[in-house]
């Protein structure tokens, strides 16, 4: 098997894992809290800012003055999945990131998020 091919295989038994990241300025502190049905996909996230083009337009403005060495992108939690058939990862992830957002406050001066009317 050649080596792409075996990187491939590799990257696919990597299990799907669903949490709370976190992406923080390092010059000034501010932080965005969010969350992702997948890890693998922060690398996209980490992309579309390099290209200009996340949604979060305060983000976007300071990783564009700042650049990206300014910003580290972290997991903050890792959501445990149960075998409860009542169990949705969406629902569960939402309350995941609520807390987090309580606990962190990242709006205004500490943070790119916007409050949401829950």
């Amino acid at each position: 098997m050649n080596r792409k091919k075996e990187l491939k295989a590799l990257y696919k038994e990597i299990p799907v894992e669903a949490g709370i990241f976190q992406i923080k300025n390092n010059e000034n502190g501010k932080i965005f809290i969010g969350s992702t049905r997948n890890f693998k996909t922060l690398n996209g996230l980490q992309f579309s800012l390099e290209a200009g083009t996340h949604t979060n337009k305060g983000l976007q403005e300071e990783w564009n003055q700042y650049g990206k060495d300014a910003f580290s992108i972290d997991v903050l939690e890792t959501l445990k999945k149960k075998d409860d058939p009542y169990f949705t990862e969406k629902e569960a992830l939402l309350e995941l990131e609520n807390k987090w957002l309580d606990q962190l406050q990242p709006y205004g001066e500490k943070g790119y998020n916007k409050k949401k009317i829950r």
